[in-house]
């Protein structure tokens, strides 16, 4: 396929930002398999890997706005002016609406985040603490996403959404294209040590980060590992739109994987994936409450949502020799 993101520039952009470093790729071991960890838990002090999207999007959107300003200057008096009469706008399971936020608030704009019922009021918290406004407003997130997208039309904020669909792209893109740093660092460091994983488990809520980590091992890894996406048995969106050949909307409980609780895909997520992908499973919230566990056996603290890849692997973990899975978020106890 046709290379959709340029991990260049949000490369650039963050060789200019003091927070940034390679998030850790771990040689561990559950019950003596070897596995490779890409640990994103303390990712540019918000804990996620969505902190590469969310922060990237804002800046390239101030940047245009602006007048196409160069990375190292995107934090000066003239940037500033204009950004402070901007609002971006988005709804969020959690580590979205942190990075939005923490984006905002780099850039001196302003940032408004509607949470659904389901998610924990820690989240609220958080957010606020980074300056955002909280709303909430939705029983789930595809309600909130709703919430976002009328609050936009109606006050002339900046939507900033990390899924997709037809007619709303541009900014998705952007945001996935900033995850492709994880791609990329793993890369790099698989070509140094001249090993590479033979299968990687994606963990999926929309889709955004699978589709930017595949999309990117397709086009660029020297070595092609099968690609597993993993969702929540109760939210098993890009599985079924993948089998249906068209996004489709799944039902479902909550998941206590509350940040891959999407019910409907990312139309871009799922263009990519659909070519990308070798297999999509789903695993349980027991599956996943041991995955958080046996992670923190090897040494790491996540979430049912983080360690959904790893969980994926504990299932299946004869059938791999070198495998790698993402402990996508931290506790959000630091």
């Amino acid at each position: 396929m046709t290379a959709l993101f340029d991990p260049a520039r949000p490369l650039a952009m963050l060789a200019a930002c003091p927070a940034y470093a390679a998030s850790p790729l771990v040689e561990a071991a559950w019950q003596k398999h070897p596995v490779w960890v890409k640990d994103e838990t303390a990712r540019m002090g918000l804990g996620a890997f969505k902190a590469l999207g969310g922060v990237y999007a804002v800046a390239r959107v101030v940047a245009e706005l602006v007048g196409d300003v160069a990375p190292e200057a995107m934090q000066t008096p003239e940037v500033a002016a204009v950004a402070q009469d901007i609002v971006f706008v988005c709804a969020s399971a959690g580590n979205h609406g942190m990075s939005v936020a923490a984006g905002a608030r780099l850039f001196g704009a302003r940032a408004r985040i509607y949470l659904a019922e389901t998610v924990p009021e820690g989240f609220a918290a958080r957010l606020a603490a980074k300056g955002a406004e909280v709303v909430r407003e939705g029983a789930d997130y595809e309600e909130s996403v709703g919430a976002a997208i009328a609050d936009a039309d109606r006050t002339g904020a900046i939507h900033i959404a990390d899924g997709s669909w037809e007619g709303y792209t541009h900014l998705p893109r952007l945001i996935m294209e900033g995850y492709t740093v994880i791609a990329e660092e793993c890369r790099d460091t698989f070509r140094a040590r001249g090993r590479w994983p033979d299968r990687v488990y994606l963990q999926a809520g929309v889709g955004g980060l699978a589709a930017a980590m595949a999309e990117r091992i397709r086009a660029d890894w020297d070595v092609q590992p099968e690609i597993v996406v993993v969702e929540p048995e109760a939210a098993p969106c890009l599985k079924a739109s993948v089998a249906a050949g068209r996004i489709v909307t799944v039902e479902g409980p909550v998941s206590e994987m509350g940040r891959l609780d999407c019910k409907t895909a990312s139309l871009l997520a799922y263009e990519v994936l659909r070519e990308c992908a070798d297999r999509f499973v789903a695993v349980s919230e027991d599956e996943a409450a041991e995955a958080v566990a046996a992670a923190r056996d090897m040494g790491f603290g996540t979430t049912p949502s983080g360690a959904a890849g790893l969980a994926a692997l504990m299932g299946e973990v004869q059938g791999a020799n070198a495998p790698m899975v993402i402990l996508s978020e931290g506790t959000g106890d630091g």
